[in-house]
């Protein structure tokens, strides 16, 4: 919009958990623009001068407690020069009425009370060092004060505190405005993170999508074709270090590596076939299967890397989705809204790109993302828009690290893409484009 008010703000900047929150803007119409990646952080930097500040306020902080130190050091030797005070007039008076002739057993106890005044030597040079100490705490503490009260006249007439609670304030509310998010645009993709190097070259990996954050099992299927072992981690960490799970037989095997768990039941492409079985795992039986009407089945239309890929399920912020292709569409891949109950075919969109151009494809709300290849140098190269029936090329690129990409999946519950990379489990955070409402909000 051409009267857009827009700041930026780094807010949530660490890349291992929660959201990312770093640009925003308001439009005078209500409308918040904001720039996330997710996750969100819970860290807020400052911009430069705000750092200058804490950092200044913390030697401040320093030369306080080092002034302390000199007080109670101080305070212990004016103790130690009042106690010698009274035996030095001790001294000085039997001194006075010596008459010139002072025995032997007098000139020892003199003796001896003089060895005891010795450390009061050392004490006056500590109390010299002392005092040069102070002086340069006081000249340092001035100019700490200059410094001060320049970013201060810089940054307003607010207090460090006052801005602190103002830059809280301003974290709670983007940060609400980053709860209202919910769908967005592709716009980037991390780097890679390896989560573990396991299996042989193709197999799929997954969380459930819609489960409860306490549930963070995983389920790992290897290899692409007459597989019936689906392994069932606890949790992530157990899935790392190989321990802690149970074994599930599928009643009849799989083919691909284009499977989805969603709402504890997994959804994948019966061998040799266009059905789509639902395993309730919980139970241990299929819950439905139905045949997808027309859907390209046993490397009719894979994807460009071949692997019995013709049929690709996956679920984003709507629902399930089925993505394949039929003759009647000539090899363009279609993309299905599915029933999750019955597997029905709910609406269907032709989106008129070859399917064997294609390295993998994920949906993230309701817009389809195709890569133009599964090998080094791949990037996001086509996005479908169901909402509207139209289509896009974009350029997002990504880093293939272990080029070649049998599996690519996003899970809206983490905000991530799961792939399987030439034997290794990968994850990816992205970055997403949104466009809310914020009207009422102060």
């Amino acid at each position: 919009p051409q009267h857009l008010r827009s700041t930026k703000t780094t807010l949530f900047q660490s890349p291992e958990e929660g959201w990312q929150l770093y640009t925003s803007a308001q439009a005078p119409d209500g409308k918040c623009i904001c720039t996330a990646v997710i996750p969100a952080q819970s860290t807020c930097a400052r911009d430069g001068r705000s750092r200058e500040l804490r950092q200044l306020m913390e030697k401040v902080q320093n030369v306080s407690q080092s002034m302390e130190v000199l007080e109670l050091r101080t305070y212990r030797d004016l103790q130690y020069v009042r106690s010698m005070e009274t035996l030095m007039r001790s001294l000085d008076a039997r001194l006075r009425v010596a008459d010139g002739s002072v025995s032997t057993k007098s000139f020892q106890e003199l003796k001896d009370r003089m060895t005891e005044l010795l450390p009061l030597s050392s004490v006056l040079e500590q109390y010299k060092a002392d005092t040069r100490t102070i002086m340069r705490l006081r000249e340092e503490v001035r100019n700490l004060s200059g410094s001060l009260a320049t970013i201060q006249e810089e940054m307003g007439a607010y207090g460090y505190e006052d801005l602190q609670q103002r830059v809280m304030a301003l974290e709670a509310r983007l940060h609400a405005c980053a709860q209202k998010l919910g769908c967005g645009k592709l716009t980037g993709v991390s780097n890679p993170i390896t989560i573990r190097a396991m299996g042989s070259r193709f197999g799929s990996w997954m969380t459930d999508t819609m489960a409860p954050s306490t549930d963070s099992r995983v389920w790992y299927m290897d290899g692409y074709y007459k597989g019936r072992r689906v392994l069932e981690f606890r949790t992530l960490g157990d899935f790392i270090k190989g321990q802690n799970f149970i074994q599930h037989l599928l009643p009849q095997p799989w083919a691909g590596t284009g499977h989805v768990v969603y709402n504890g039941s997994l959804f994948y492409n019966k061998y040799q076939s266009n059905v789509v079985v639902k395993y309730h795992f919980r139970s241990r039986s299929v819950m439905v299967q139905r045949s997808l009407p027309g859907a390209g089945y046993n490397n009719t239309f894979p994807y460009s890397w071949g692997g019995f890929s013709d049929m690709d399920f996956m679920v984003d912020e709507s629902g399930l989705w089925a993505v394949y292709t039929t003759n009647q569409n000539a090899g363009n891949i279609v993309v299905s809204r599915l029933d999750p109950h019955t597997l029905e075919v709910v609406r269907s969109w032709d989106t008129g790109y070859p399917k064997r151009s294609a390295g993998e494809a994920f949906m993230i709300c309701g817009v389809l993302y195709v890569t133009n290849s599964h090998l080094a140098g791949a990037k996001v190269y086509f996005a479908y828009f169901t909402n509207t029936s139209s289509y896009e090329y974009t350029d997002v690129p990504f880093h293939n690290q272990y080029s070649h990409i049998s599996m690519l999946d996003y899970n809206p519950r983490e905000r991530a893409l799961y792939t399987w990379n030439n034997g290794h489990q990968v994850l990816y955070n992205v970055t997403l484009f949104h466009v809310i409402s914020t009207a009422g909000d102060p």
